[in-house]
């Protein structure tokens, strides 16, 4: 048991030292919805960090996809993160996971470039997020959840969500982290048009 404890633990610290690399990122913004965002536990850092890490998505040229859950009976994705996305339509789903969504994984294997990374925001931490991330190793890709920038009803499921996934072998990061990692120098174009939201 401790080899294999010993052996995981160096496969992790292995994925956990792989600089994010922007041409190989897609952003999974997990059903930020109307009907489902009022009872999440801190959902104004949810909202201000997704919203922060889909700007900086935009600037980067990485990709991003929208996923929301039952939508005609839970809502649509809410409207300040809609409006960061205004060309991206919500791919609605019914599994929990976005990997049980047909549409969803062809639309990821045609995003341009080699998107072998997943960074993940949304909700709910230990239902639709972790069953994504848990779904994206399973199919190979690496993942980062913005661990600021997902949230549960309950501050313990949350906490909960993000022990599996880092136990899974998710990179349970923050979203500033994610940001100036992608950005790399405060000298860069990028980071200096980010600067201003980044101070906010």
């Amino acid at each position: 048991m401790a080899i294999t404890f010993e052996r995981a633990s160096s496969d992790y610290a292995e994925i956990a030292r792989r600089a994010l690399e922007t041409e190989q990122c897609a952003l999974i913004v997990v059903d930020i919805q109307e009907k489902l965002l009022p009872p999440i536990f801190q959902k104004e850092q949810l909202l201000r960090n997704s919203k922060l890490l889909i700007r900086a998505a935009g600037v980067l040229k990485i990709p991003a996809i929208m996923s929301t859950q039952y939508a005609k009976g839970l809502g649509d994705t809410v409207a300040e993160i809609a409006s960061l996305l205004p060309e991206t339509e919500a791919i609605d789903k019914d599994q929990f996971s976005c990997f049980g969504s047909n549409a969803f994984c062809t639309l990821l294997k045609r995003l341009p470039g080699k998107r072998n990374t997943l960074l993940l925001c949304g909700m709910e931490s230990h239902i639709c997020v972790t069953q994504t991330a848990l779904g994206a190793l399973r199919e190979g890709y690496l993942v980062h959840v913005a661990s600021d920038a997902v949230s549960s009803r309950t501050e313990w499921n949350w906490k909960a969500g993000l022990r599996r996934m880092r136990a899974a072998g998710a990179v349970i990061s923050s979203t500033e982290m994610m940001i100036y990692e992608l950005m790399r120098s405060s000298s860069s174009a990028a980071f200096k048009q980010m600067l201003p939201h980044l101070k906010g």
